[in-house]
């Protein structure tokens, strides 16, 4: 981290917990591209009042993320089968919910080209244009 006159300069705590949560879920650390995670940050924020988001909002951001840009079997490799029906069953309930922040991650994760082929076959996902 830099600093100068007291003001220090790098990655911001959001993001640092963000990392964790997805390191947490088997999803290295820079597999997914910063811009990506600030905009998962945004869209996370918009749903929690207050402004300081709970931990256990970076969680279930990582969950699916890191299912989305890991696929199924390699979010299996890294977690119990538990959790990956949970992520799965999220993405089936976020298809139906378009609005909902589930919906707005996984759509995130497919304009930014980091969702495996894989899960957009198994969940038939498209952007319509």
């Amino acid at each position: 981290m830099f600093g100068f006159f007291g003001t220090a300069f790098g990655r911001s705590t959001e993001l640092q917990t963000l990392d964790q949560a997805l390191g947490d879920v088997g999803l290295p650390k820079r597999a997914l591209p910063d811009a990506v995670k600030y905009a998962a940050l945004r869209q996370i924020k918009e749903e929690m009042p207050g402004g300081k988001l709970p931990p256990a909002a970076y969680a279930d951001a990582a969950e699916l993320l890191g299912y989305c840009a890991l696929g199924r079997d390699g979010f299996l490799d890294a977690n119990d089968p538990r959790r990956t029906e949970a992520a799965e069953a999220r993405i089936e309930t976020a298809l139906q919910m378009t609005e909902s922040l589930d919906a707005r991650l996984v759509l995130l994760t497919l304009h930014a080209g980091v969702i495996q082929a894989s899960v957009v076959h198994a969940f038939d996902l498209a952007v319509e244009e």
